[in-house]
């Protein structure tokens, strides 16, 4: 009498153990090339971005001589520290600076505000067409500033506010370029769930207490973006100081560097230095803030 012998099936969700073979073999040495190659890739356009404040830095350390000397220097024998006193001397960057700080001191906290009172408004609130707006809002960054430029001009000089900062605060903060900064808030506001706001509104809440005590505590990562943008943006603008302020003792950082070229000579060393000691703030911001901007990003993009 023979006897048989089977085997019990193998349960659902047991671990089976890896199949191993020359085609697992190439096929995990593919990846791990595929990987090596990324991460090659990643670090030569790191250095690519690093490249210019290398160099920036490069030259500001050395003089017009050295700068442009033939061959190349890579680095400066000996260091000329001097540019960067030299800078401070030849133009007042301290006045530059603090006109620079009134101006984000007035922008970053008004754009914040109007911006965020829209935003909520666009994705908190209930109200007939407020799609319709959305659209023609995010139409408008199709128009090219250029094409507004010599009409607000006109309104600023009937105004009688030319070489002040009215137009470079008001604007900003009233709409040029707030349409991009609606958009990134409405879409975090989005992800805020609804239910925070109708237990709110049972309690007999009002809107702006919605927007002030819940909604914009738990937006913090979107504001720190919009705010490191727009202190960007206005620490780097030349282009509206350059026309609508002519009086010197009112430039900004960006104008004061253009100040730099004259018509017949340039100081390189001096504007090199000048120059690393204007983008130095940025680069600080931007460090202390990258956590808060790359979560912004992510989260703005979560619901549409």
């Amino acid at each position: 009498m023979s006897t048989v012998t089977s085997t019990p099936p193998a349960r659902a969700g047991a671990p089976r153990s890896a199949p191993t073979g020359p085609q697992d073999e190439a096929h995990r040495r593919m990846r791990r090339i595929g990987r090596i190659v990324v991460h090659v890739l990643l670090a030569l356009g790191g250095l690519a971005s690093l490249a210019p404040f290398l160099w920036l830095v490069r030259s500001a350390l050395m003089t017009d001589e050295q700068m442009f000397a033939f061959p190349p220097e890579w680095w400066p024998s000996p260091v000329a520290w001097g540019n960067f006193s030299g800078a401070l001397q030849t133009q007042p960057l301290g006045l530059y600076l603090l006109n620079t700080l009134l101006l984000e001191v007035i922008v970053v906290p008004g754009v914040l505000l109007s911006t965020s009172l829209a935003a909520f408004s666009l994705a908190r609130m209930r109200w007939p067409g407020r799609r319709i707006v959305f659209a023609a809002l995010m139409s408008s960054l199709l128009l090219p500033g250029a094409a507004t430029l010599i009409p607000t001009f006109v309104l600023w000089q009937q105004l009688g506010a030319l070489n002040t900062y009215f137009p470079l605060t008001v604007p900003a903060i009233l709409g040029a370029g707030g349409a991009f900064n609606i958009f990134l808030l409405r879409q975090f506001f989005l992800t805020i769930p609804n239910d925070l706001d109708d237990a709110a509104y049972l309690d007999g809440a009002s809107p702006l207490y919605v927007y002030s005590r819940i909604v914009l505590p738990l937006s913090k990562p979107a504001l720190i973006l919009v705010g490191v943008f727009t202190f960007m943006a206005t620490w780097n603008d030349l282009f509206n100081p350059l026309i609508y302020i002519s009086d010197s003792s009112k430039y900004t950082l960006a104008l004061g560097l253009a100040s730099f070229q004259s018509l017949y000579s340039t100081e390189w060393g001096f504007l090199m230095a000048a120059s690393l000691m204007v983008v130095a703030p940025v680069i600080v911001v931007f460090f202390f803030a990258q956590r808060h901007i790359l979560e912004g990003v992510v989260l703005s993009g979560m619901k549409g």
